[in-house]
């Protein structure tokens, strides 16, 4: 993995959003296996759209713990990837890479978010800046990437669980920048923005 140099919010490269997937994207569904429980959640397709349009590189970035946890395989979540972009591409839209890690959070894995694995091989691989990008996400884990990555930091909590979602931000844990009622209202403040 790339190693990160402090955090060079002037980073040259391409503008991203990186987003998170269960939650964000689909519901939570609490270590998803089967790719015919896809769903796209409101205003997700519309954004992703909207994001793409104005030059952003969309990467999801997701913790995917089941695979280790022998729940499902690697595999499926790739299958579950191709059903999201078959989803969204019903509405002209499209996530340009996913990443996951597929390590329990006790296996220390550098990848794992909050860790910044994968938000630093996509930078490597796709040439993806720093300045001008942003994170959407639901839990602290994102507003913590989006911090040491010097990111506009945006929490978008899911429906029915916004309690749930504060309850996890201690004293000690960074905060949103922006909190979003959904993903749609999330992309219209980072176009705001840019």
């Amino acid at each position: 993995m790339p190693s990160l140099v402090g955090s060079d919010s002037t980073r040259p490269g391409r503008r991203v959003v990186y987003v998170d997937r269960d939650g964000t994207i689909n519901p939570d569904f609490h270590y998803l296996s089967d790719p015919d429980r896809v769903e796209i959640l409101e205003g997700v397709t519309a954004g992703i759209r909207a994001l793409r349009e104005r030059g952003f590189v969309v990467v999801c970035t997701t913790n995917q713990s089941g695979i280790a946890r022998g729940l499902y395989t690697a595999a499926t979540v790739e299958a579950i990837h191709e059903r999201i972009q078959r989803r969204l591409a019903s509405g002209a839209a499209q996530i340009d890479r996913f990443y996951f890690c597929p390590h329990r959070p006790e296996e220390g894995c550098p990848c794992r978010k909050p860790r910044l694995g994968m938000f630093l091989a996509a930078e490597q691989e796709l040439g993806l800046g720093r300045k001008g990008s942003a994170i959407i996400g639901d839990r602290w884990l994102d507003i913590s990437v989006g911090q040491q990555l010097g990111l506009l930091r945006i929490l978008v909590p899911e429906r029915g669980r916004e309690n749930e979602t504060w309850a996890e931000f201690s004293s000690d844990r960074p905060r949103p920048e922006f909190v979003a009622p959904d993903f749609l209202a999330a992309v219209r403040h980072v176009l705001e923005r840019a």
